[in-house]
């Protein structure tokens, strides 16, 4: 029998880190941030559109506010428990975060032109938690989740197929999507079975039967009939 996501177990939070040595983290991160931006040679933050920060070791990361721009962000391979530091990227787009430690991912609402999100590896367990916040997220086309408790839900790709909708790539498999569920496609033919049961609505495409329409030299030939443009309409359900 499928286990309700909401009954999954509580992630067993980390300890919280001494202020001094939250305070170290801090500055690891500050610092790596500025040997990057010296390499990529930045002299204005309004100029940073990517930051490159893997295998620094960083369990913190100060504040980002300050990119306005950003938008390739690489955190991946570090050992990161949350992502708190990102409320104001707007203009984030690529987001890589797996390998880490990550056991929320509370504040990813606040990134709505993210497009690629990585997460693989880390610790989340809250299924309901994580869709919560990536729901809002309408321009998210690749999502990463493998490798994370939560995973262990037996009905977990489908539960994430079915709220994410808008999401084309999960875990390296790719569904198509047209009107949410009007069309899918899937290795798994249970996969298949639960979507395609779903209502699916009607889709109409119209478009000009340039067939009827005469060209130019016809026209001046007067070798077809100049009457009205048909319009041909195709309903796929």
């Amino acid at each position: 029998m499928a286990r309700d996501p909401s009954h999954l177990p509580r992630a067993c939070r980390p300890p919280a880190i001494p202020v001094r040595a939250a305070e170290a983290a801090l500055e690891i991160s500050r610092t790596a941030i500025e040997e990057q931006l010296k390499i990529c040679g930045h002299k204005r933050d309004a100029d940073v559109f990517e930051l490159f920060l893997s295998q620094k070791e960083l369990a913190e990361v100060i504040d980002l506010s300050r990119f306005k721009k950003l938008k390739y962000l690489w955190l991946h391979h570090n050992k990161l428990h949350g992502i708190t530091f990102l409320t104001r990227n707007y203009c984030l787009a690529e987001l890589y975060l797996n390998n880490n430690a990550i056991f929320d991912i509370e504040g990813l609402h606040y990134l709505p032109s993210l497009h690629i999100l990585l997460l693989h590896h880390n610790e989340l367990i809250n299924l309901d938690a994580t869709v919560k916040e990536l729901k809002g997220m309408l321009n998210l086309k690749t999502l990463t989740l493998y490798q994370n408790p939560l995973c262990q839900y037996n009905l977990y790709r489908l539960y994430i197929i079915y709220h994410l909708p808008g999401v084309e790539l999960l875990d390296r498999n790719h569904f198509a999507f047209a009107n949410n569920v009007d069309k899918t496609m899937f290795d798994d033919p249970e996969d298949a079975v639960f979507v395609r049961s779903m209502k699916r609505s009607a889709m109409a495409i119209t478009s000009l039967n340039w067939d009827t329409v005469p060209t130019r030299e016809e026209k001046y030939l007067e070798e077809k009939d100049t009457g009205p443009a048909q319009m041909l309409t195709i309903t796929l359900r």
